[in-house]
């Protein structure tokens, strides 16, 4: 009967010591798994984007997937029974929360720099294109606040502290924007700096990934989809609701980098991320750097 009992635990012991040494490097599984999971999209992305009527539900679509691969991913690896940074009772409030803010922060960019003479020429553009740029923006927005945020920064703050993983997440958030075409060193930094902490910002305050995903969404379709500039550096066609030229010098229009390289949206950036960081102090999400003993 003794033998008999110790082979039933046999089998037992088997997957949980594995799930227990997969758990041990989550960091890296994640890490890879989630980058995976965005290269596919923007590879999707790239095929149906000069399809607008195919670009929006499958955009969407993928959004929703990547969501779906992050949940279960999280459960599996990091062995958690739930994931609270994408909690379901959260979502609705806090992605239009989101989603306005992202809205109004570019729309005032835009507005400072045509108030400074940054507006060469706008025409109209396209509703289709709008939307297709919604979808993919939908996708791109998830897939990157999953990686950054969700596991970059998440899981780097656990050890790190808020600050340390903050500094080291934005660098590694503006240097992912270094192979798009029109890359500048003050364009990556720029968005580091504005986007890498304005959207981790989001995530400290709220310890929840809506937030920022709305942001993100917000602010990259406003960008492309409603006043048609190109986002980032990238030179992939642009139609949105308005075709906007721009023109003047870079501190006030981006250069070729777009917008986001302005000095005006440094200004734009800094009120919403200093409200946020403060918000975060206040309520005590604000984690200092775990001392090994």
């Amino acid at each position: 009967m003794a033998s008999t009992e110790h082979q039933q635990t046999l089998p037992q012991a088997g997957p949980s010591a594995a799930r227990s040494r997969l758990r041990t490097f989550r960091f890296p599984v994640l890490l890879v798994a989630m980058f995976a999971v965005m290269t596919v999209i923007a590879g999707i992305n790239q095929l149906v984007s000069p399809v607008p009527v195919l670009a929006l539900p499958v955009g969407v679509g993928l959004a929703v997937a990547a969501i779906v691969a992050y949940r279960r991913l999280s459960r599996a690896v990091e062995l958690r029974s739930d994931v609270p940074e994408l909690d379901k009772a959260d979502r609705r409030p806090r992605l239009r929360r989101g989603t306005l803010l992202g809205l109004g922060l570019f729309t005032g960019l835009m507005a400072l720099i045509a108030v400074f003479g940054g507006w060469q020429a706008v025409s109209w553009g396209s509703i289709g294109g709008a939307l297709g740029a919604a979808g993919m923006m939908a996708s791109v927005a998830v897939a990157e606040e999953l990686l950054f945020r969700g596991v970059l920064f998440r899981i780097m703050e656990e050890r790190l502290g808020t600050v340390i993983s903050l500094v080291v997440s934005m660098l590694v958030f503006g240097a992912t924007h270094l192979v798009n075409a029109n890359a500048t060193l003050w364009g990556v930094l720029s968005i580091a700096l504005t986007g890498g902490v304005m959207l981790a910002a989001a995530y400290v305050a709220t310890r929840s990934l809506w937030l920022p995903i709305g942001l993100h969404f917000a602010w990259n379709f406003t960008h492309t989809g409603i006043f048609g500039v190109s986002l980032s550096g990238s030179d992939s066609p642009v139609e949105g609701l308005l075709n906007v030229t721009l023109s003047g010098p870079s501190a006030l229009t981006g250069g070729v980098f777009g917008p986001e390289a302005s000095l005006l949206a440094l200004v734009v950036c800094l009120v919403p991320t200093i409200a946020l960081l403060r918000r975060a102090k206040r309520t005590g999400q604000i984690k200092s750097r775990t001392r090994s003993s």
